[in-house]
């Protein structure tokens, strides 16, 4: 079994804890975080952007917890950390690890620095290590879905995708801490909205041109964005618009419209059973998996990766920079 650590138990750290936990392939062994103490009681969070189920006391209680991934690497055999952490701190970390001859699982977004990140695909590279960026919009059944229609063109070629992803201002974690967070995650463009860039990115390639729009928020100049790609020889328009501008109790939501030839999907968060395909003469309804599988695939692909030695194809370091350098086009 992948012997595993936690770095950063808030939110997202919770989200792959419970992940690990299921997994038959994987073991944890220690958690990395500076509150200790929320690490021995029971967790059935609520806080954040959807539910992750619960973690309970009894699940923990094996678990041997640290404040500093140092002091855990000193201390436990550990093969891989999976870093959920705020950005400003995913060089830092990654790179301790990395020397020290783990493998890494690491949150979105890669590292605001593209020099930074560079230097971490190099030197996991050189120590044939695997590290892999938590793109978890790829590993989501619907969008799979989505992008198997794009590939085979079952519905004709696509022509126009509606991309969208809105959430209150996040007020978990560390993020009730503003003097530390803001200016360090990139806002909701590098934090939130970089899903959607990703995802577009991922199945169509870089556009020949983008125009944007965006407002400040409370955590940087672009908490909101709403940006036109256009691909000039495929003749598609796609369309990414989202943030986190509103107050902290506005609900999550994200979803896609798309309009092919011959059909309009669309999918959204607040109906998570069904992808709805529309003709000129009816309506079908598609089943899907939840979102929240995508968080239990990913997990289990970078598992496989290590198990197997091979890089991850489906979400390469490099991909993910090429994500980060892509949002930056949009803050111009």
């Amino acid at each position: 079994m992948i012997k595993v650590a936690v770095v950063g138990f808030g939110f997202m750290g919770q989200t792959h804890t419970s992940n690990i936990l299921k997994n038959n392939k994987m073991h944890l062994v220690a958690i990395v975080d500076k509150n200790q103490e929320q690490t021995k009681n029971e967790m059935t969070e609520k806080a954040g952007n959807f539910s992750i189920g619960n973690i309970t006391a009894d699940q923990l209680l094996s678990i041997k917890n640290y404040l500093s991934i140092e002091e855990c690497i000193e201390k436990e055999v550990v093969d891989a950390f999976v870093i959920s952490v705020h950005t400003n701190l995913h060089y830092k970390l990654s790179k301790t690890a990395l020397e020290a001859g783990k493998h890494v699982f690491l949150e979105k977004p890669f590292c605001l620095d593209i020099v930074q990140a560079q230097e971490l695909i190099n030197l996991a590279d050189n120590k044939n290590l695997i590290l892999m960026i938590g793109h978890v919009v790829r590993f989501m059944p619907p969008y799979l879905k989505l992008k198997s229609w794009i590939d085979s063109s079952e519905f004709g070629k696509l022509k126009f995708l509606s991309l969208s992803r809105f959430s209150g201002i996040p007020n978990w974690g560390q993020w009730k801490e503003k003097q530390h967070v803001n200016n360090f995650t990139g806002g909701a463009l590098f934090d939130l909205s970089i899903h959607d860039i990703d995802f577009a990115l991922w199945i169509l390639g870089e556009p020949d041109s983008i125009i944007c729009n965006y407002l400040p928020g409370k955590l940087s100049l672009h908490d909101y964005i709403n940006a036109n790609w256009r691909y000039n020889a495929k003749n598609i328009q796609v369309k990414i618009e989202g943030g986190n501008i509103f107050h902290s109790k506005f609900p999550f939501q994200a979803g896609f419209s798309a309009n092919f030839e011959n059909a309009s999907i669309s999918f959204s968060s607040s109906n998570l059973e069904f992808i709805y395909v529309y003709t000129d003469d009816e309506v079908n309804q598609i089943p899907t998996g939840s979102l929240n599988d995508g968080f239990c695939n990913e997990i289990e692909y970078f598992t496989n990766c290590i198990i197997n030695n091979t890089k991850p194809v489906l979400c390469t370091a490099e991909s993910a920079l090429h994500s980060v350098k892509l949002c930056y086009k949009h803050s111009l």
